[in-house]
């Protein structure tokens, strides 16, 4: 009965996702980027999402380029910089540069106008000089540069630094790069609190994740966050949440409950094949990307997501003649558009570089990969 049960909400959640894609594809090559009109209903075909058994669960097959072609904006010359997305990654210190700018570049590489990093000031000459793209705020702090006395102060400090940008942002990645401070950890804390007060979205990937596992309470709720977690930071996660082990028999309904008892938001859960979930719907992208797994790939991955998310939500929320509630969630097609493109782009780096392929690669190949399912013409 659990499996029927499930089986019927993902067939629900399927259907609201047909319904907004043939409305979105019906209009999307006549209009400029994110206005959307919704035309009348009597013309909607479902959209291709193939019902997949997999142990005891039931995984959607995401018809991910279709996501993507209609969440992509086209370019319109009457759009001014910014409209395509303005992303801030919190993340980036003494031990890891390298993690923070892998996703603020990648959201540049995929359309977005703008990206931002904060981190530590040990952090922000070295990434800085891998790109002047990328605009970095050395503002976060660590316990070792502080005395115990000054870490009230700092740490107010701190927010306020990165309050006053909070609302020009699209969306917040957490945790490439952040490393484990104690201190540090407080006050990305209380930025992402912020964030949630504001209604910023937020993805938390890396060391990020270390902090939500253990401060659920930031992110419960919420469902404006996507939590992107490999393999051992899910075992965390399904440890600390749900008190159990890691099931591979039940994974549909596993994840499910996952979503749901942190209350709503969206897990990407990263694969052989990417789980994703809010606790409505469970979405399966399998496309084979790449047998090398280099360091690195996670990051573009999260920078990716807050640009399809933010992008989701833009073309979401523009107005519409005729309403429905049945609405997606805009975060779960921004994690299947941003799993479809890593794959896609990992794909064609492993073909040129095969063995040697790097982060670096994968990234030069995100415009290409996007190019060939949304051309820019």
């Amino acid at each position: 009965m659990q499996v029927r049960n499930t089986e019927t909400h993902l067939e629900a959640g399927a259907m609201a996702q047909s319904i907004f894609f043939s409305e979105m594809r019906q209009q999307y090559h006549a209009l400029p980027a994110f206005s959307i009109t919704t035309g009348t209903r009597n013309q909607i075909h479902t959209e291709r999402m193939q019902v997949t058994k997999v142990g005891s669960g039931t995984h959607l097959e995401a018809d991910a380029e279709n996501i993507l072609r209609t969440i992509t904006p086209k370019l319109d010359p009457n759009r001014h910089k910014g409209q395509a997305g303005k992303i801030a990654i919190i993340g980036g210190c003494r031990e890891y540069t390298g993690a923070p700018y892998f996703a603020a570049i990648s959201a540049l590489k995929i359309g977005a106008d703008l990206s931002h990093v904060f981190c530590t000031k040990d952090a922000a000459t070295v990434i800085k000089s891998y790109s002047p793209e990328i605009i970095v705020h050395p503002v976060l702090e660590e316990s070792y540069n502080i005395r115990e006395e000054e870490k009230r102060y700092i740490s107010a400090k701190v927010l306020a630094e990165v309050s006053k940008w909070m609302e020009r942002f699209d969306c917040l990645v957490v945790g490439p790069g952040l490393g484990r401070d104690p201190f540090l950890l407080d006050c990305v804390s209380e930025i992402m609190r912020h964030a949630r007060q504001s209604e910023i979205p937020v993805v938390v990937d890396g060391d990020g994740l270390f902090l939500v596992t253990n401060n659920i309470d930031l992110v419960s709720g919420y469902r404006l966050a996507v939590l992107t977690p490999n393999v051992n930071e899910y075992k965390r996660l399904v440890q600390k949440v749900l008190n159990c082990e890691v099931s591979d028999e039940g994974a549909t309904e596993e994840l499910l409950s996952l979503a749901r008892r942190i209350g709503g938001t969206t897990i990407l859960r990263k694969g052989k094949s990417d789980l994703i979930s809010d606790g409505e719907t469970v979405n399966m992208v399998s496309t084979f990307g790449s047998p090398r797994r280099c360091g690195g790939q996670g990051d573009i991955l999260s920078g990716s997501v807050a640009v399809f998310s933010s992008w989701a939500r833009q073309q979401i929320a523009a107005p519409k003649e005729d309403s429905s509630d049945s609405t997606p969630n805009p975060m779960v097609l921004g994690s299947i558009a941003a799993s479809a493109l890593l794959r896609k782009a990992a794909s064609v780096a492993f073909e040129k570089q095969k063995r040697g392929t790097l982060t670096t690669d994968i990234i030069e190949c995100l415009g290409k990969s996007l190019e060939d399912v949304c051309p820019a013409s």
